[in-house]
């Protein structure tokens, strides 16, 4: 499995608080982070659940 770089674009206020424990959950804190993560499945999840607050940097 490869490496997926994910980078937080947008923030997280007035968010569900799901989609906020997961971005914590990723790593990422501050928009503009960068977090390296492997590319299991989980983690293509957590992705596609928060995919209009970040963005896959390849």
């Amino acid at each position: 499995m490869g490496v997926i770089k994910i980078k937080k674009i947008r923030s997280a206020i007035k968010r569900p608080g799901d989609q906020k424990r997961t971005l914590l959950a990723l790593g990422l804190k501050k928009i503009g982070q960068v977090v390296e993560h492997q590319d299991t499945p989980n983690i293509v999840g957590m992705i596609n659940k928060v995919k209009h607050l970040v963005s896959v940097v390849k």
